[in-house]
């Protein structure tokens, strides 16, 4: 079944993915921006079941990768005798896989659920006149390439196709894994101001159909829709949320303070949360590296990845993306249980708390006030 979706639609699910991507996956106005441009030019947006693509469909990701704060103008300035190119990089990346390939694409896979990625995996199947497959390898927002499905089940991702807003193109082939895979690309995005579009798990359907999370965009347009509704009726949004994920809502208040910084090629930093109304007297810390990864009640661990520790803006009833906060900005803390596929012995070692350098394992969040 195909089913071709509207401006509604995609603002739905680009909600329900900023939700998903627990600060992280981009900014969901860049987002907006690419699905824009496509239906000015005319473009269609089709959704397919993973079940309904032909074995022999050839797929692929596309992404982009890189920090997600700003480039400080001193750093800024190193760039500066660079031309820029008025075409969007991915869609460079995406004409030249198409080259090396000899071979045109049956639809896009989105790397994750994020504002902004999610988008842009929509924009270069509209584009090229491709289907968008119901499915993604993360079912979540991620920082690395290794925290996926493809990953887990040991999908190549090589040849991976790359290009810079100043129209520079790579291609890396033979790459041994996710892992290099995460190296090489990363390394590329910090010369690239961080940030580099890329595209890669070229492969025929019959390989990704049992390694991806199935139905994910359909799941993060059903959250989007609620979340708007809520607001609409001026419900409870958070509450929304959290029953709709079958997660729950473990703390409200006010932002005290926060820090970031570029770090290799990732933004990270921490939120201070001073509690309010019935929260009141306690406190709420959540540590990031693009997507929130660790937070801590009262000083003590209480959620960690791979579950989703999601921030809302009571005020606006909006999801927070990092490094997006300002003092006294009042939020809720929506705990979402993780994704199934991480949750196994080499799904935590790759995306646990002790691929942070922590020495403690993941335990399930529970509501604790």
């Amino acid at each position: 079944m195909i089913k071709t979706l509207d401006k509604q639609d995609l603002h739905d699910i680009l909600y329900g993915c900023t939700i998903l991507g627990t600060g992280g996956g981009g900014d969901m106005e860049e987002g907006l921006g690419f699905i824009e441009e496509a239906f000015l030019l005319g473009k269609e947006f089709k959704l397919v079941d993973v079940d309904d693509v032909p074995d022999d469909a050839l797929v692929c990701t596309p992404y982009l990768l890189g920090a997600i704060s700003p480039l400080p103008r001193e750093e800024e300035k190193l760039y500066d005798r660079l031309p820029r190119i008025e075409q969007q990089p991915i869609m460079l990346a995406f004409d030249r896989l198409r080259q090396y390939l000899d071979s045109d694409f049956y639809g896009t896979i989105s790397c994750e659920l994020g504002g902004a990625n999610t988008a842009l995996s929509f924009y270069v199947a509209a584009m090229s006149g491709g289907f968008i497959i119901d499915a993604d390898p993360a079912g979540r927002a991620v920082p690395e390439i290794t925290h996926s499905t493809y990953y887990l089940n040991g999908l190549p991702a090589s040849p991976i196709v790359l290009a810079n807003i100043f129209g520079e193109t790579m291609i890396c082939e033979n790459v041994i894994d996710d892992e290099r895979a995460e190296q090489l690309v990363r390394s590329l995005a910090m010369v690239s101001r961080n940030d580099i579009a890329a595209i890669d798990h070229a492969l025929e359907m019959k390989i990704m159909k049992n390694a991806v999370v199935k139905g994910t965009i359909s799941y993060a347009q059903k959250l989007g829709k609620a979340f708007r509704k809520a607001k609409q009726d001026q419900k409870d949004v958070p509450q929304k949320v959290a029953d709709i994920g079958n997660g729950f809502v473990a703390f409200k208040g006010q932002v005290e303070g926060f820090s970031w910084k570029t770090d290799s090629g990732f933004t990270t930093g921490d939120i201070f949360i001073q509690g309010s109304c019935d929260y009141s007297g306690n406190t709420y810390k959540i540590e990031y590296k693009n997507e929130n990864m660790i937070s801590w009640l009262n000083n003590e661990v209480h959620a960690t990845i791979p579950d989703l520790i999601c921030l809302i803006d009571t005020d606006n009833n909006e999801p927070v993306t990092n490094p997006n906060h300002e003092k006294g900005m009042n939020v809720a803390v929506v705990i979402l249980p993780a994704p199934k596929d991480f949750l196994s012995q080499k799904g935590l070692k790759a995306f646990g708390p002790r691929y942070l350098g922590y020495d403690f394992d993941y335990r399930p969040a529970e509501k604790k006030l």
